[in-house]
């Protein structure tokens, strides 16, 4: 875990992700949830000051500028930490039970996944998935982990057609619950660049997905361990896994 020290401010601070362009003198206005937050739940007052990125300008300190009777100003005062990415790896999560999506997705963020795909698999077990919720997830936890950017969460799409079009260079590390190679040195053999980490449903692959999966030459299959993982528990494990290999924990 980073020193929060590191981030230019004592902790805890309070931090917002808002889609508005940030800048000098910048008015910010926060969603009427947010400016509840700011006001009812931390007691902030006019001239308290917060942070506010939104994916793009880097992290911005903000002060409090006028208080309404719905919702808050905000005024961008200085950039306090320029824009920047984390490792360029994405989860590949089969759409399960609703509260182990919810977790899967928060600890994707706070591990760094730049971006979440839902997928659905021949064993998927097919049910409506709230995206607005998921967005929501994600915000909270990219604002309480110190990330600059919110990642994505794509729709639900068939494992089969994400594989029909699959990003050139983009290599997959393919958790097979049959087997596979110890994670640590099956990525050092793989080289560094775009990820993307594929976790299954309950029920496990198909054997007709596993074969496929296993003869793509972008595929890298790899072992969690002698103990089935539930969905969710696997994917914290796997990112754990991908960073401690090739990501970004030992800057």
């Amino acid at each position: 875990m980073a020193d929060r020290r590191d981030l230019g401010y004592g902790w805890p601070m309070i931090r917002l992700h808002v889609p508005q362009s940030l800048a000098p003198e910048a008015a910010v206005l926060p969603t009427l949830d947010q400016s509840r937050y700011l006001t009812q739940v931390m007691r902030l007052k006019a001239g308290d000051s917060l942070r506010v990125f939104n994916g793009r300008d880097g992290e911005w300190r903000c002060v409090i500028a006028e208080i309404l009777k719905k919702g808050v100003v905000l005024r961008a005062e200085e950039q306090v930490r320029p824009q920047a990415l984390g490792p360029d790896v994405d989860l590949l999560i089969a759409v399960v039970k609703k509260s182990a999506l919810e977790f899967a997705v928060e600890k994707a963020t706070e591990l760094g996944a730049r971006r979440v795909k839902l997928v659905v698999t021949q064993r998927t077990q097919v049910q409506h998935v709230r995206m607005d919720r998921l967005d929501a997830i994600a915000i909270e936890a990219a604002e309480q982990t110190g990330r600059l950017d919110v990642p994505m969460i794509d729709e639900p799409v068939k494992l089969s057609d994400l594989l029909d079009g699959w990003e050139a260079g983009r290599r997959l590390m393919f958790c097979d619950e049959t087997g596979g190679a110890p994670v640590t040195g099956a990525l050092s053999e793989a080289g560094t660049g775009p990820w993307a980490v594929l976790i299954g449903p309950e029920g496990g692959f198909s054997p007709e997905e596993r074969e496929r999966l296993r003869a793509l030459p972008f595929t890298t299959a790899v072992s969690l361990g002698p103990r089935i993982l539930r969905a969710d528990t696997a994917a914290v494990a796997a990112l754990t896994l991908w960073q401690a290999a090739v990501g970004d924990w030992d800057r």
